[in-house]
């Protein structure tokens, strides 16, 4: 394991996650989230956010139907990611999100009933989940 450190962004046309994490520590937490357009962000926003942490790998989660198949939603996330790295060149990953938005919404309302459950928390505790499974999946890989 490095010791980089990584952004996770969970995709949404209203909505987008983000979370930092350390690969050292394997822990991520929630940084902000952006409003889009229709699936287009304030691309100058996120601008800012890399330049000033410098991230050595960009997570994207991969939303998938339950049963692993594609969904609309699918290949808006890739073209999110492929501009990302177009426009800044960073490195980016899909990783299959499938759960991370149940879970963030169970979590936040667990530590924080109704009231945390506005959008934008869940949105960043769903790329924090993202983030974590990306680091547990790296560990556990032959």
């Amino acid at each position: 394991m490095g010791n980089r450190t990584l952004f996770a962004f969970d995709f949404g046309t209203k909505s987008i996650g983000l979370a930092i994490g350390q690969e050292v520590t394997g822990t991520a937490r929630p940084l902000t989230s952006f409003k889009a357009q229709d699936g287009t962000p304030d691309w100058q926003k996120i601008e800012k956010l890399l330049k000033e942490w410098l991230p050595d790998l960009v997570i994207v989660g991969l939303p998938l139907n339950m049963d692993g198949t594609e969904q609309p939603l699918t290949a808006r996330a890739r073209k999110f990611a492929n501009r990302l790295h177009g426009r800044f060149g960073v490195q980016v990953e899909l990783h299959d999100e499938r759960l991370s938005t149940v879970e963030a919404r169970a979590d936040l309302f667990e530590r924080g009933g109704f009231r945390a459950l506005d959008k934008g928390s869940v949105d960043a505790a769903s790329a924090v989940i993202i983030l974590e499974s990306w680091f547990e999946n790296q560990w556990n890989k032959p």
